[in-house]
C-alpha cells in the first residue's frame, strides 16, 4: 500500500472535497450519492486498490441495506396511516416532550439488538407521524440518529463496527466476547443517549404551522411506489460509494493515522463524519491495543459518525427519506458534535 507525495496530495484535496463541497455547492448537495460515488472511483484509482474482490464487494455489501430500505418502504407505505393514528395516540397520551425522549431512548439502546438499520428505518416513520415543523423534525432525527449511533456498537449484532472490534480482540490478551463492549463502553454509550434524548425535549425553533403542513405535504408525495424504489436506489448507491471511497483511502489511513497516539487519534477520527467507521477500526485496532487506547478511538468514531450525512448507514437511510439536505444535517449536527467530543475527551482523560 507504498503512496508517493502526489497521490497522497491528491487523497487529502480528495477528503477536503467530501467535507466541503457537499455544504457550499447546491448541485452538489442535491445529488449527494452521484457525487460520492465518483469520489469513490477517483480514490479507488489514485491508490491504485482496484480489485475484482474489491469490485464484488461494492455491488453486493449494499444490498442488504437496499433491500431493507425497499421492504420498509412498501410496509411503510402500507401502513402509513395506522402509524400516524398510532403516534398520534401516543403523544395525545404521554405528551409530545415524553413521547420524543422515550422513542430516542428506546431506539438508541436497542439499536445494538434489532441493528442500526432498521432502528433508522422506525425513526424514519416515527419523524414523519408526529406533527412537527420541518427545523424540529430535522433537529429530532439528528439526534436520533446520533443515539442510535452510539448505541448500535455495543453488541456485534448493532452493526459492522462491533462485530469488528469483538473479532479483532476475540484472542489474547482482552478474549473478547458478546458483552465486552457492553461491559467497557456500556456508561459512555447510555448517557451519550441519555444526552441526545434530553436535548431534543428542548426545541430551538419555535414551531410554525406552516412549516408543518409543507413538511407533512412533502412526505405524503413521498409514498408512490416510485418515490421508493428511488430512495432504494439511492442509498445503494450511498453506500456502494462508502465502500469504494474507504478502500481508496484505506493506504492514506494506513500510512497517517494507524499508530498515532491516542489524544490525537480521537481528533483524526473525526474524518469518520464521511467514511466508514468500520473501515478506520479495521485500520487502527490491533489485538494488543490497550483499553484505553481503544476508548479514545471508538468514541471518537462513534460520535464523529453523526456530524454528516455520509458518516452513519442511519443518517443516510434518514437524509433521504425526509429529504434532508447535506447544508440542514450539518447545522444541527456539527455543533453539537463538537461539543460532545470536547466533553467526552476530557471525560475520557480523567476517568479511562
Amino acid at each position: 500500500m507504498y503512496l508517493n507525495s502526489l497521490q497522497m496530495i491528491l487523497l487529502v484535496c480528495l477528503i477536503l472535497f467530501v467535507l466541503i463541497l457537499p455544504l457550499t455547492i447546491k448541485k452538489i448537495e442535491e445529488n449527494l450519492e452521484l457525487f460520492l460515488f465518483f469520489c469513490g472511483i477517483f480514490a479507488v484509482t489514485v491508490s491504485k486498490m482496484w480489485s475484482i474482490p474489491l469490485i464484488e464487494e461494492s455491488f453486493v455489501a449494499p444490498i442488504k441495506i437496499a433491500v431493507a430500505v425497499l421492504i420498509a418502504g412498501f410496509l411503510f407505505k402500507i401502513f402509513h396511516s395506522h402509524f400516524q393514528i398510532l403516534m398520534q395516540k401516543t403523544v395525545k397520551t404521554l405528551g409530545f416532550k415524553l413521547s420524543v425522549f422515550l422513542t430516542i431512548i428506546i431506539l438508541g439502546v436497542f439499536s445494538s439488538m434489532i441493528t442500526a438499520i432498521i432502528s433508522a428505518l422506525i425513526l424514519s416513520q416515527v419523524a414523519t407521524a408526529i406533527p412537527m415543523s420541518r427545523n424540529e423534525r430535522i433537529r429530532f432525527v439528528v439526534l436520533s440518529c446520533y443515539a442510535i449511533g452510539l448505541g448500535a456498537v455495543l453488541t456485534s449484532i448493532g452493526e459492522p463496527l462491533g462485530t469488528i472490534v469483538i473479532s479483532k480482540l476475540s484472542g489474547a490478551p482482552h478474549y473478547a466476547n458478546f458483552s465486552f463492549l457492553i461491559n467497557n463502553f456500556g456508561v459512555y454509550i447510555f448517557i451519550g443517549v441519555f444526552v441526545s434524548a434530553l436535548l431534543a425535549i428542548f426545541p430551538k425553533h419555535k414551531n410554525n404551522q406552516q412549516n408543518i403542513e409543507i413538511t407533512e405535504e412533502v412526505i405524503e408525495d413521498n409514498c408512490g411506489n416510485k418515490e421508493v424504489l428511488l430512495r432504494a436506489g439511492k442509498v445503494y448507491l450511498f453506500v456502494m460509494a462508502l465502500v469504494l471511497l474507504g478502500d481508496g483511502l484505506k493506504p492514506l489511513a494506513y500510512k497517517t493515522i494507524a499508530n498515532m497516539h491516542y489524544g490525537l487519534l480521537y481528533w483524526v477520527n473525526m474524518v469518520s463524519a464521511i467514511l466508514d467507521n468500520a473501515t478506520l477500526a479495521a485500520i487502527e485496532i490491533t489485538p494488543e491495543i490497550s483499553i484505553k487506547t481503544l476508548k479514545f478511538l471508538l468514541m471518537g468514531l462513534i460520535i464523529s459518525g453523526g456530524m454528516l450525512i455520509p458518516g452513519n448507514i442511519p443518517n443516510i437511510i434518514c437524509a433521504s427519506k425526509l429529504k434532508i439536505k447535506s447544508k440542514e444535517w450539518a447545522k444541527e449536527a456539527l455543533p453539537f458534535g463538537f461539543i460532545l467530543m470536547t466533553v467526552y475527551f476530557v471525560f475520557l482523560l480523567i476517568f479511562a
